[in-house]
């Protein structure tokens, strides 16, 4: 164990025949980020690096899926 980066080849080995991506897997836990700590554009900005229009992007959709899951609580 080191601190050292991580090669493609061991990130992409395990989804060998899996219907995902890596980009899908950045993207879905960014949104549980924002999620989990409320739609927050800074936060999220700090944790992950992103641009200011790109959090805000996560922090919107984070809100519908808030909203979302309030109203199916709701039924």
């Amino acid at each position: 164990m080191d601190t050292s980066p991580v090669s493609a080849v061991s990130l992409t080995t395990p989804l060998r025949g899996q219907a995902t991506t890596l980009e899908e897997l950045r993207v879905d836990r960014q949104l549980e980020e924002a999620r989990v700590h409320g739609p927050d554009p800074l936060h999220l900005a700090e944790v992950f690096g992103l641009d200011a229009k790109t959090a805000m992007r996560y922090t919107d959709s984070a809100r519908v899926l808030l909203e979302q899951a309030a109203e199916q609580q709701l039924r």
